[in-house]
């Protein structure tokens, strides 16, 4: 049995981390009001969140729920004010993150440090390379975030941590949550949401020998030489989560990758080549046509139209996109620089 983990809180509450807290739930949100008025004098605002957390005293403030629609879905996002919510999440992660990546298997991706959706596509590249990587299952969870278990997810953190103060806390966070599940939006779910599917992982890949297996968030793909065998990987999947509350989506699918390749983390992905999902192609096209109508019209490119740019260019990085990038980045470089 792995070794729980304790003596955590008095890092957690030390002035030091809570600094570090704030420094970091404040990158990229200095331009908020909220933001602004606690960079004025933040050193009272942040005794306050040490005494809260000490006298345990902290409790989430209401959350603002909204609407983001993406890929196609709508999801319902969750935001918290910044103080104290934001920092005492980040407070309590940057003791507790290394217990939880720990625990995640190399092959699992999303919103974690070093594994995003390019180190997702890499992975799932040296896959397609293997002969034995003939058959693809993809699959994912029906509406992961609200149908976590809270319950279920106190008990996988109580397997890992001992400390009652932390465990304390992350009851706060999320039993008040006041709808089912864990939000999307809290810094905390993205790697509860991981965690969460971490015993699975292990099972697919130490105890049914799952070679070609791997996760981002909660979209899953397994490669194997057999139909047969990936359909019974998709009914142990199945079986494994189901005491969690969690149930596949009814459009799993079992294809041959040679045929059409592996749509995944916004690519398609073949065995000797790399597609941009036809989707996002779309995005990209319309967002450029606008870039070079904009030039065209003798305006400059604003922040927001340079990072657009930036991100479109990023993405064609890693997939075999050079053509595409011909029509549509590069046309906005030569406009620039002309």
């Amino acid at each position: 049995m792995t070794k729980r983990a304790g003596n955590l809180w008095k890092d957690v509450i030390s002035m030091e981390n809570i600094k570090r807290a704030y420094t970091n739930a404040r990158k990229g949100k200095t331009c908020r009001s909220e933001v602004r008025k606690i960079d004025k004098d933040p050193e009272p605002y942040l005794r306050d969140i040490q005494k809260m957390l000490i006298h345990k005293t902290f409790h989430s403030s209401e959350y603002r729920m909204f609407v983001v629609h993406e890929n196609g879905k709508d999801r319902d996002v969750a935001d918290l004010p910044f103080f104290p919510d934001r920092i005492v999440h980040w407070a309590i992660m940057q003791v507790v993150e290394p217990i939880i990546m720990k625990n995640l298997i190399s092959q699992t991706y999303a919103a974690l440090p070093g594994r995003g959706s390019h180190q997702a596509l890499a992975t799932l590249k040296k896959y397609l390379r293997n002969d034995n990587a003939k058959y693809c299952l993809k699959m994912d969870v029906r509406k992961f975030f609200p149908s976590i278990d809270k319950d279920v997810l106190m008990q996988k953190l109580r397997r890992r941590i001992k400390d009652e103060d932390v465990l304390w806390l992350f009851g706060r966070i999320i039993y008040e949550y006041p709808y089912p599940g864990i939000p999307i939006g809290n810094y905390t779910s993205q790697f509860l949401a991981n965690f969460y599917l971490s015993d699975l992982d292990h099972y697919l890949k130490e105890d049914y020998h799952c070679a070609y297996y791997l996760r981002y968030m909660d979209d899953m793909i397994v490669l194997g030489w057999s139909k047969k065998w990936l359909h019974r990987v998709r009914r142990r999947i199945s079986e494994f989560i189901d005491p969690w509350g969690l149930v596949l989506k009814k459009n799993w699918q079992v294809f041959p990758v040679e045929d059409r390749g592996v749509d995944f983390v916004g690519y398609r992905t073949f065995r000797s080549f790399c597609l941009i999902r036809k989707r996002t192609k779309k995005r990209l096209v319309r967002s450029i046509g606008r870039l070079i109508s904009k030039i065209g019209e003798g305006m400059k490119l604003d922040c927001h139209d340079l990072g657009c740019l930036s991100s479109y260019r990023g993405c064609l990085m890693h997939c075999d996109g050079h053509r595409l990038a011909s029509k549509t980045i590069y046309v906005v470089d030569r406009m620039v620089t002309s």
